[in-house]
């Protein structure tokens, strides 16, 4: 379904724009449709950069992003718009990619209004039947954003997503902002949804519990390369790179893997 091959993303800044940081190096991944790709690593490794990437909402310096087979680094802006409503990306923070002078129900409308794939006769039964899919009351339908909780907004947001049949979503920290057990409600919401809509997810995240539970494979970077992939169990339970080793190891001091590790120590470089 997604294939990056030899991903590179360098940033020049400063003057005559000499400096140059390279966020993402000649990183290489690929995931089946219908399976989730678990991206972890500590904070500006490039993950979020790389999701971004994939979707081409940033331009890569070089390498090649294929989606279903179309080379995306190759589409005009007119070809990639015909594309844009099969690769959706759910934001970490709702309150960011939610309009607050909008209702529910118009947040929800608005990517069925832009991309026509609503008339005003099907309309309120299409917002009524997605607000359905991510588990929300319709009562909240004219409710403004600062209206209702953290897990609600998230909701809304997937909402918007689901609301043009994605195939490919990029989830970036999509839970990162919610309570503990809300999280919980989200990633449930998100694996049952995709079990039945067969999407095919990018799943970013520095939380390697959620990312074990989220992930069919787990891909580790840090400093924008990519430096272990495999299975969830190989990765968080036998790593072999002493960066992913340190991950995990702190992770279980954190306390958020108590009892799934005998001895932190023996992962520890």
């Amino acid at each position: 379904m997604l294939e990056l091959e030899e991903i590179t993303k360098v940033y020049a800044r400063g003057f005559l724009r000499r400096q140059k940081t390279v966020a993402v190096n000649n990183v290489s991944l690929s995931i089946k449709r219908g399976k989730t790709l678990g991206l972890v690593g500590e904070s500006g490794s490039g993950k979020s950069t790389l999701g971004r990437i994939a979707l081409r909402l940033i331009e890569a310096t070089s390498g090649t992003v294929r989606f279903d087979g179309i080379d995306l680094t190759g589409l005009s802006r007119y070809e990639l718009r015909k594309l844009r409503p099969r690769m959706q990306i759910l934001f970490q923070d709702p309150d960011t990619s939610l309009d607050p002078r909008m209702t529910i129900r118009e947040c929800v409308a608005e990517p069925l209004i832009i991309s026509n794939r609503a008339g005003p006769d099907e309309m309120e039964e299409r917002i009524l039947d997605l607000l359905g899919r991510v588990g929300l009351h319709p009562d909240l339908i004219d409710r403004y954003p600062f209206e209702i909780s953290g897990g609600q907004k998230q909701r809304v947001a997937l909402a918007r997503v689901l609301s043009l049949n994605p195939e490919f979503i990029v989830a970036d920290e999509p839970t990162a902002a919610l309570d503990l057990s809300v999280q919980a409600q989200v990633l449930s919401l998100i694996k049952s949804i995709q079990k039945k809509s067969n999407l095919t997810i990018l799943f970013i995240s520095h939380d390697l519990q959620v990312v074990e539970q989220m992930s069919d494979t787990i891909a580790v970077m840090h400093h924008g390369s990519i430096v272990e992939q495999g299975s969830p169990h190989d990765i968080l339970h036998t790593p072999m790179e002493s960066y992913t080793r340190t991950l995990v190891s702190a992770a279980y001091e954190s306390d958020a893997w108590l009892g799934k590790i005998t001895d932190p120590r023996a992962l520890l470089p």
